[in-house]
């Protein structure tokens, strides 16, 4: 009896080695780190609670090498919809899972990630629904909502700084949707805090949101944004190369931002990236009987009409990029026709064996030619529906 219990007892423990050994190696389980002196600075979530981060060490050649990237999960553009967000993970550190696994740009795989499987690997999470750029003081007694995402942003960068990224060789800024957009924002300031001798660059991941003519002839894009701007206090923290010149709510927009930022880029976007086609192509507002719910959800079921409306989009998206990022030869992008939205941050759709390929060249091998200078890389796909290495992929915006 006493011999078949500690048998049972080392089959268990070495299940737990197993597990914890298997994490390890698929970068799993990596701790959430508070950030609770941010709090004396006013800089917390939607609720009140402090700014939060994953943190994984980098090591050998990648010691002072920092890869930076702030987590999607869309926006909040009026007090209904922020306090939708507030006790959600997406407003609140206290509700936010406490360790998380790392894959695609953030791998700590060599073989899947071998140009940045070793810096220092970090997640900003997300909770001030205004990509990172709120700043407004008064918070209003009823609803208890406090709009400081600039202030979370720079926060948790001065905990890093201050964890060794002051000491960075090698830097990346990048994000993910409105992560995404966050690169953009705050990609020149971000260089602007470390040193001048650190190679330092940003990455969009389906960030690049245009300001796009919907289907029935406006822009609520605009509207919405304008909404963010305004409710967060956002036009302070936003980039005064570009308010200097256009409508703050325009600033919101990297075709705008992009023609005036310093700090090279590269965009990974697809020119159907699917939550533009939902929200800035057919948003409900513009499409009310519901004519395209079924074809923005699935372009198989477009009829020849609206595919060609999606088409004309996609041609609005390359023309915004042209003219925007595009315009600068430093910065590179990555631009396929896969119905998608945010690319890096999958291992299978980063470097795999069957991940979407572009001018015969994969996602991660793009961005990391193009990090390092080995290659420059601005690469536009063939239009829908051309490409067979698309891969499906679910992702939050």
């Amino acid at each position: 009896m006493g011999d078949s219990r500690f048998s049972h007892q080392w089959c268990y423990l070495l299940f737990l080695v197993c597990l914890l050994l298997l994490i390890r190696a698929e970068g799993g389980g990596i701790p959430i780190t508070i950030v609770e002196t941010a709090k004396a600075k006013g800089a917390v979530c939607l609720d009140g609670s402090p700014p939060a981060y994953h943190l994984q060490r980098g090591s050998g050649s990648g010691i002072n090498n920092w890869l930076v990237h702030m987590e999607g999960g869309g926006w909040c553009d009026d007090i209904t919809s922020c306090l939708e967000r507030k006790n959600t993970y997406k407003g609140s550190s206290s509700k936010m899972e406490k360790t998380m696994g790392f894959s695609g740009i953030l791998g700590s795989k060599q073989a899947a990630n071998p140009d940045f499987y070793n810096w220092n690997r970090i997640k900003i999470k997300y909770c001030d629904g205004s990509s990172f750029t709120g700043d407004v003081e008064a918070v209003d007694p009823k609803t208890q909502l406090y709009f400081r995402g600039e202030r979370v942003w720079q926060a948790v960068i001065d905990d890093l700084l201050a964890k060794g990224m002051k000491n960075a060789q090698n830097a990346i800024l990048s994000g993910c949707s409105a992560g995404g957009l966050a690169a953009i924002l705050h990609c020149d300031k971000f260089k602007s805090l470390l040193p001048a001798t650190a190679r330092v660059k940003c990455v969009s991941d389906a960030g690049y949101f245009i300001h796009g003519k919907d289907v029935a002839g406006g822009f609520e894009i605009e509207n919405f944004f304008g909404g963010i701007v305004g409710l967060h206090g956002s036009v302070k923290s936003l980039p005064p190369s570009c308010t200097s010149k256009n409508k703050p709510e325009l600033c919101f927009f990297p075709q705008y931002v992009t023609q005036t930022m310093q700090t090279p880029l590269f965009v990974i976007n697809s020119g159907y990236d699917f939550w533009q086609l939902k929200n800035i192509m057919a948003p409900s507002a513009a499409d009310p009987k519901g004519a395209w719910k079924s074809c923005k959800l699935d372009l198989t079921k477009c009829s020849a009409d609206q595919l060609k409306t999606v088409q004309d989009y996609r041609l609005q998206f390359l023309s915004a990029l042209n003219t925007g990022a595009g315009s600068n030869p430093s910065n590179g992008y990555f631009i396929d026709s896969c119905y998608a939205h945010c690319q890096s941050g999958s291992a299978t759709v980063w470097l795999a064996d069957k991940s979407p390929v572009v001018a015969n060249t994969k996602i991660g091998k793009a961005v990391g030619d193009w990090f390092y200078d080995r290659a420059n890389f601005r690469k536009i796909d063939c239009p829908y529906p051309c490409n067979p290495t698309c891969v499906k992929l679910d992702s939050d915006s």
